[in-house]
């Protein structure tokens, strides 16, 4: 076999396997996305998945089930979850002194 023909069957191989990642790359991040909801108070210290009420960064939980730190879920799952829930906590209130 000579180098040309090797090395265009190497190509198109090459090639498609890229269009194959690219595309599925794209559908799984769609789909992720869509099937995914916030999740409040089920978090592990350190592994919330967002900002919280005093940090805003991922990551940064200081406790286990800090009401203010989220993570993603699959949908329909978080109300299942003990102390889940889908809708943030309300916000401290401010002290008037």
């Amino acid at each position: 076999m000579s180098t040309k023909p090797r090395s265009v069957l190497l190509s198109t191989v090459i090639g498609g396997l890229l269009t194959l990642v690219t595309q599925s790359a794209q559908t799984a991040g769609v789909v992720q996305c869509a099937e995914q909801e916030r999740c409040y108070g089920v978090a592990k210290a350190g592994k919330n998945d967002c900002a919280t009420v005093s940090s805003v960064c991922s990551g940064t939980a200081k406790q286990d089930s800090q009401k203010d730190a989220w993570m993603y879920v699959p949908k329909g799952t978080c109300m299942k979850i003990a102390g889940g829930s889908v809708t943030p906590p309300a916000a401290p209130a401010k002290s008037k002194n």
